[in-house]
């Protein structure tokens, strides 16, 4: 990674963004533009258009007419993996202008980004387009006079909303597996990330995708995602985001067609420290990345930190000594480690945390502020706080910003009892020698990933999904097919 390409394109100036309907490059209609305010330095970027009801509801036309008329859904398996694998290439070569965009748009750091979003994104869609022509229908176990067959088929017109903190990322868990079985989809990415997704969608018919298969519209949630969400011609509604927003899109959804909907909605999750940790220095410094990467913006982020009261000050010393070494500022720069909150509103929620955690009896041990306010950005300093309480707001609510609450524990069912104490169950972690104990983490917390002495890292062969208020659905594998696909029974006399 070479910093005088990173900062060649970051003078470049960013054209403007409309939507992209039926394969054209539509400007800004009635509902006009909005300003994309960089959180590097707090500037106006570029703008992109504001769409309305009827930029969407023509989104969805042109999907559902791709869609019925075949020119995707009806393609071969193997021309369709052509076409993404021509995509995920050109998603590689253009990975650096890609990340530098993304970066400017949402402020995650350089070094991470490169990594987790374009080359993340290329890498799901090469995965799904290997995985087309894998997916056979069955016959199923009849009389001998009968034959039944069960089709897999394309469930129609996808929507997928799409989150700020990855959008590169979580826009192709949803894309590879719902453009791989057939489906026309119509994307909605976040009003404050929109770029480098947009960018990434022209990219899709530069690689041969048809038009009118993957249609992108920039907007409000409350104007775009609601005419997504409330459309009678939406079969299936994909979203990553905050809670709220799911359970609005689950109203919309039985109050029009009944659409499937499919949630990832954050966690709030525990990172388990033992003991008799294999390395505990290891586990300080995997704990203060696993929180404070992308300013802690992460969904998966260990932002609870449970350690075993024999080794809490000791480890949360280590914890702090880790944090300290970490580089908060510039996201363009290839050393940074932390970089730019996403949005002034973003920053502001995070430091109310900080005062309600103080305010319930927790004491900050580093961080706690915003800093770099002269560059016009949003920056804040990785906060740790201790002393945290099972049922205070920091252990309960998700953050989405860079706050460690530590509570301790004395046994592992307490350990056990704590993680399992929220609404949440997304992802966590256990660190401990001990290979029993280590299996009965595994089954006892009740969470969609559960690492063991590590956190993070799980690549594209296995699922990433949540339980409880986390939501329902998996992306990532091969299980992330099912939720594009409709099973149909054909029950033959013969």
């Amino acid at each position: 990674m070479d910093q005088t390409q990173i900062d060649a394109l970051r003078a470049e100036p960013v054209r403007a963004f409309g939507h992209l309907i039926d394969g054209q490059h539509l400007g800004a209609s009635d509902g006009g533009t909005m300003d994309v305010i960089s959180p590097i330095d707090g500037t106006v970027l570029t703008t992109v258009a504001a769409g309305t009801q009827s930029d969407m509801e023509a989104a969805i036309s042109s999907a559902r007419t791709a869609f019925e008329d075949g020119r995707w859904s009806g393609q071969p398996p193997a021309a369709r993996k052509k076409v993404l694998l021509k995509w995920a290439d050109l998603i590689e070569a253009h990975a650096l202008e890609l990340a530098v965009l993304g970066v400017r748009d949402n402020g995650t750091e350089i070094a991470m980004a490169l990594k987790a979003e374009p080359g993340s994104a290329a890498g799901t869609i090469r995965y799904y387009a290997e995985a087309l022509d894998k997916v056979y229908g069955e016959i199923a176990p009849t009389a001998d006079d009968v034959l039944g067959l069960i089709h897999k088929e394309p469930v129609g017109v996808v929507g997928a909303i799409i989150p700020w903190n990855f959008p590169l990322m979580i826009g192709a868990w949803k894309l590879g597996p719902a453009l791989a079985m057939g489906n026309s989809v119509v994307v909605k990415p976040s009003e404050t990330a929109s770029l480098s997704l947009m960018r990434m969608c022209e990219l899709a018919l530069e690689a041969g995708l048809p038009p009118g298969v993957l249609n992108a519209v920039t907007g409000e949630g409350a104007v775009v995602g609601q005419a997504m969400g409330l459309s009678m011609d939406v079969d299936v509604l994909v979203f990553t985001g905050s809670g709220a927003t799911g359970r609005r899109l689950m109203e919309y959804a039985a109050r029009s067609n009944m659409k499937r909907v499919y949630l990832e909605l954050g966690g709030k999750s525990p990172n388990i420290i033992f003991a008799d940790a294999p390395n505990l220095d290891e586990a300080a410094k995997v704990a203060a990345a696993g929180i404070f990467r992308n300013a802690g913006q992460v969904c998966v982020a260990g932002s609870r930190l449970l350690v075993e009261r024999s080794i809490h000050d000791e480890f949360v010393s280590a914890v702090a000594k880790a944090t300290d070494a970490m580089r908060v500022g510039d996201p363009l720069r290839v050393d940074t480690q932390i970089g730019a909150v996403n949005s002034q509103t973003q920053l502001d929620a995070n430091l109310g945390f900080v005062e309600t955690a103080t305010n319930e009896g927790g004491q900050i041990i580093t961080g706690g502020n915003r800093i770099l306010q002269e560059t016009g950005g949003y920056y804040m300093a990785p906060t740790i706080v201790t002393g945290v309480r099972p049922d205070a707001t920091l252990a309960q609510k998700e953050v989405f910003g860079p706050i460690l609450g530590v509570t301790p524990f004395n046994s592992e069912e307490e350990a056990i009892t704590l993680a399992n104490s929220t609404v949440y169950g997304l992802a966590g972690a256990a660190w401990t020698s001990n290979l029993s104990r280590a299996h009965r983490m595994v089954r006892g917390v009740r969470t969609g990933v559960m690492h063991i002495n590590t956190y993070g890292g799980a690549d594209g062969t296995v699922p990433l999904g949540g339980v409880g208020q986390s939501g329902n659905g998996s992306d990532k594998s091969l299980h992330a097919l099912e939720k594009y696909i409709n099973l149909k029974t054909a029950w033959i006399k013969l």
